[in-house]
């Protein structure tokens, strides 16, 4: 479809959220929901997508556009806020010969993170019959969405907001989700027609139905779940959307092969990767950029985002991998150990309580329980890096810069500041003093203290 321009209407307070941030860039899978409303309309191929937006949102600007670089954007400020109506109509001035505003058009809402690209073309297809299509849901249980009023025939008449219906409209179980697809040569002039006689003295776009209706344009409706339509206007909604979208995510990872032991206590971010016979167990946290090959194992408590991980990889429990980290083919990462931004080459284990930091590891390399990479000296962050068939002993502090060359061994306890050469053993430790029966002095020495 390329004859189709996109409103996404981003402008409300959510007061509600009691946010200092813009309702629309609050996350759900570490995803901003007006972001991930664009996602799904840029696969509709639209000439242009248009974002009303409140004052507030213009510091977010470049950071729209660089997240969606291949796709015309632009920005209408609504100062005052009238109502949906009055939204769509702040951006009709600004499409002229550069910037058409196409046969179909689509109004979208920055805060209905879960619209399908789907849902959306079934609803511009009904435009080649329709001058207008709206998208609905039933609902029976009480809430304060807008009812569709539909005539023995079918045809939609109009939609009733809530605060206005009378009773017997108010038990009408198919909703409005506010999702409107268009004739955008029927659009300007529907607009134009709107009225704020109504208890909140707002425009409504809803109103163009009932518009429409009286000048003899058609109108039809369809239907989607709830969940696809929900909005968000406050911290306990963002939550449930939440819920929602990780499930969704699960459901997609077991689908495509992926084990996930105990899938309601894995936590995915929205660009996930993992490729099939992968096992998680419970309780794995991922934040973004995470990249994992297949028959991986991440256990129990791990915490990784923005690392990729190769190919029969065994990490956890209790582990942490940050940014920029490179974990090879058959690496073992082991309990209570933090990698970041480090390069783990395959066949290398790090199995206990280690911190590795900017650093390049080698192949069959062992580092031992404890050892720390000491990289940042309080102004300034260093490299370690050692080298293949390396062997670490326990509780070691390597102070970057250094290097650890192929072969080399160094002993457990020791603290090395200087580069160690290809198969050299490299140990530095005090020396060790025995006192014969020292012990039993010392604890007389207390003793007699103590009774003082």
């Amino acid at each position: 479809m390329d004859n189709i321009s996109i409103i996404i209407l981003s402008a409300g307070k959510g007061t509600r959220m009691k946010s200092e941030l813009p309702k629309v860039m609050h996350r759900v899978a570490g995803r901003e929901m007006v972001n991930m409303v664009i996602d799904e309309a840029k696969k509709l191929n639209p000439k242009n997508i248009t974002l009303v937006v409140s004052p507030e949102m213009e510091i977010f600007y470049d950071k729209i556009k660089n997240e969606h670089k291949n796709q015309q954007i632009d920005f209408i400020i609504q100062n005052e806020r009238k109502g949906t109506g009055h939204a769509v109509s702040c951006t009709m001035s600004t499409f002229n010969d550069n910037k058409k505003l196409h046969k179909k058009v689509l109004i979208l809402y920055g805060d209905t993170p879960l619209i399908s690209h789907k849902t959306l073309e079934k609803m511009l297809q009904k435009i080649d019959d329709f001058s207008l299509c709206l998208l609905s849901f039933d609902d029976e249980k009480e809430n304060a969405y807008g009812r569709l009023v539909i005539n023995n025939s079918g045809h939609l008449e109009k939609i009733v907001e809530f605060k206005d219906a009378n009773e017997i409209e108010k038990k009408i179980a198919l909703c409005n989700s506010g999702v409107v697809a268009v004739d955008g040569d029927a659009l300007p002039h529907l607009l134009s027609q709107i009225k704020n006689n109504n208890s909140a003295q707002e425009f409504y776009l809803t109103d163009i139905v009932a518009i429409a209706d009286n000048q003899g344009l058609k109108c039809t409706f369809i239907k989607t779940n709830i969940a696809e339509v929900l909005g968000v206007n406050s911290r306990v909604e963002l939550a449930n959307i939440e819920k929602i979208k990780q499930k969704q995510i699960r459901q997609k990872m077991m689908e495509n092969g992926v084990t996930l032991v105990s899938p309601k206590t894995v936590h995915f971010n929205f660009d996930t990767e993992i490729a099939q016979d992968t096992i998680i167990h419970p309780h794995v946290v991922f934040g973004s950029a995470v990249k994992i090959a297949s028959n991986v194992e991440i256990k129990s408590f791990c915490h990784i985002e923005g690392a990729h991980i190769q190919k029969n990889a065994v990490i956890g429990p209790f582990a942490r991998i940050r940014p920029q980290s490179e974990i090879h083919e058959n690496v073992h990462i082991g309990n209570f150990v933090e990698i970041k931004k480090s390069q783990i080459a395959k066949n290398s284990k790090i199995n206990h309580l280690s911190y590795i930091g900017d650093s390049e590891i080698g192949e069959n390399t062992n580092i031992g329980a404890g050892t720390i990479t000491c990289n940042y000296d309080g102004f300034n962050k260093f490299k370690t890096k050692i080298g293949d068939n390396v062997f670490i002993g326990s509780n070691s502090a390597l102070v970057a810069p250094v290097e650890i060359k192929n072969g080399a061994i160094i002993g457990a306890g020791s603290v090395i500041t200087k580069n160690v050469e290809n198969d050299d053993l490299a140990v530095s430790r005090t020396s060790q003093t025995n006192i014969s029966k020292g012990a039993v002095k010392f604890r007389k020495s207390k003793s007699s203290k103590k009774n003082d």
